[in-house]
């Protein structure tokens, strides 16, 4: 890959975060500019863009739990949104058509029909984006949106396997063995250690495993992201998640670069990409919205699923290729794709920048169309009469509950989004429940009037900015103390109404101190000084 091509994509990649847009924005701006300067992608980017997407469904295998795909909101809503969408485009492009629109009239239905499936499909590039930019990976409405992706990228293998005529082979029957594959990939990764070869195997799982099911005849990003599950759950795989995060990102740079150095746009075609951008993408999002509730989802899961499937897929190239390749469709239908592709991804940016905000404005609206019973796992959790709530049960908040706890007893409850890490504290007699706090519902369903001290241990900033707002909004009248990182930090969160703040690297060495001194005092091995030490605390 030509340093000028890094240079470009940088540049681009810094003008669209200034605007509050993700750099993948900029990734394919860049794309387009160089497409201009007359580059032409070639094997280097192929590659890169291919390891790049099969290290994508390979991190995402390694957060899904396949159980979670089984339930009737994920699997039917994902089929009836499909088929409501083919239907309902395919007869907006064909009346277009009868009505004489340009590049409408040269649809036949079978063509409307293609055109209009691979518009129903959501990118899983973005979408994974989005929702690891957001800390929300493992939140509910992430589990809900990565599941209806991968039914998806099921039914894509289908489609491809059916359309092109090329079935799996006799072979492909192996690949039900693999879970049998589990402990000894187990033991593997755990004497992979903790640097290079940890970061070696990842590559090795999700590149091995693509080329594994390429062999017997199915897609090569199922044989990642199926590779990626047989890992989940494992004691190492979020570490092996977080070593390959950083390779990842890299090598889809050149999945974006490829999709706007693949097209050179015209004017009508950048008009009629703005129309199926502008008129038809808010359809696909009311149907989502629409269809998600019917299946029972709460409102604000199915909005904010709803926005990070507002967009179209790198997989609608994928079919308008086979079709234009198969003399079913105009090869100009690649280019006007990959443009309402990249208009899809630059409006859902914006509005994914700003979807808490949409949500709580557009709340009192959205409520109406919420199913009056709920889901299981939707039910208002009960804090049991707890004093004390730690908000987010990672590695710091689960110091904060342990230490806690010692000193108040069960008067002490945690709350986390991550249903995983919620079935770990349980299984270890941890008092914890399932919640989102930056979910207004969470806090409404809720009896707060107990609570005398929220203590917040979020991912980000904007994470525990959010739940002071929405504590404020419920009426909350108790203490608040969150941890920072940064003094900015710091000032942000105690100007929105925290009371206390723990700056976790200014003071992890003196409780690192603190800790080793009473150590020590325990075992009897006091240092020189250590008396003084302990009188002056």
């Amino acid at each position: 890959m030509d340093p000028l091509w890094l240079l470009i994509a940088l540049l681009f990649g810094l003008a669209a975060r200034q605007v509050y847009l993700p750099p993948l924005v900029g990734f394919l701006l860049a794309g387009f500019v160089l497409h201009a300067l007359g580059v032409q992608g070639g094997e280097v980017l192929q590659e890169a863009a291919d390891i790049g997407v099969l290290l994508l469904l390979f991190t995402i295998g390694l957060k899904l739990r396949l159980r979670s795909l089984l339930v009737p909101e994920i699997w039917g809503s994902t089929c009836i949104h499909m088929l409501l969408t083919v239907l309902f485009v395919s007869g907006f492009l064909m009346l277009a058509g009868a009505g004489g629109l340009a590049w409408f009239g040269h649809l036949e239905w079978k063509s409307a029909a293609l055109v209009a499936f691979a518009l129903s499909f959501s990118s899983t590039v973005f979408a994974v984006k989005i929702l690891e930019e957001r800390g929300e990976m493992k939140t509910r409405h992430g589990q809900v949106s990565i599941g209806i992706l991968v039914i998806q990228d099921i039914i894509a293998v289908a489609f491809l396997a059916l359309a092109t005529g090329k079935m799996p082979s006799i072979w492909a029957l192996g690949l039900l063995f693999l879970p049998l594959l589990r402990p000894l990939l187990n033991k593997v990764l755990e004497h992979a250690g903790h640097g290079e070869l940890l970061v070696l195997f990842g590559l090795v799982m999700a590149m091995g495993g693509g080329e594994l099911f390429s062999l017997t005849g199915m897609k090569d990003g199922l044989g990642a992201l199926v590779f990626g599950a047989l890992l989940g759950g494992l004691p190492k795989s979020n570490e092996l998640a977080r070593s390959l995060l950083h390779f990842k990102d890299l090598f889809l740079l050149g999945f974006f670069l490829q999709i706007g150095i693949a097209t050179l746009p015209g004017v009508s075609d950048v008009v009629f990409a703005a129309v199926l951008a502008l008129l038809i993408l808010p359809l696909k999002s009311i149907l989502w919205f629409l269809v998600m509730t019917r299946f029972r989802l709460r409102a604000r899961t199915s909005f904010l699923s709803t926005m990070e499937l507002s967009s179209y897929s790198e997989f609608g190239l994928i079919v308008a290729a086979m079709a234009a390749t198969a003399g079913w469709l105009d090869q100009q239908w690649l280019v006007i794709l990959a443009l309402s592709l990249t208009f899809s991804f630059m409006i859902a940016a914006v509005v994914n920048a700003h979807v808490h905000d949409l949500y709580t404005r557009m709340e009192p609206m959205l409520h109406r169309f919420q199913s009056k019973t709920r889901l299981p796992v939707d039910i208002p959790p009960d804090l049991g009469g707890a004093e004390i709530l730690v908000v987010g049960m990672g590695r710091v908040g689960t110091g904060a509950y342990e230490t806690m706890r010692e000193v108040f007893g069960d008067k002490v409850i945690g709350v986390d989004a991550n249903q995983n890490a919620i079935h770990w504290h349980q299984e270890k007699g941890h008092k914890a429940i399932l919640g989102d706090a930056k979910d207004l519902d969470f806090w409404q369903g809720v009896d707060t009037q107990n609570l005398r001290l929220v203590m917040l241990a979020m991912p980000t900033l904007k994470d525990m900015h959010q739940a002071v707002m929405l504590l404020k909004h419920v009426g909350y009248e108790g203490l608040i103390a969150a941890v920072t990182r940064y003094e900015d930090d710091r000032l942000a969160l105690e100007k929105a109404g925290v009371d206390a703040t723990f700056n976790i690297y200014e003071e992890a060495g003196a409780g690192f101190a603190e800790h080793v001194r009473q150590q020590l005092a325990g075992s009897g091995r006091c240092l020189a000084g250590s008396e003084a030490f302990a009188e002056s605390k």
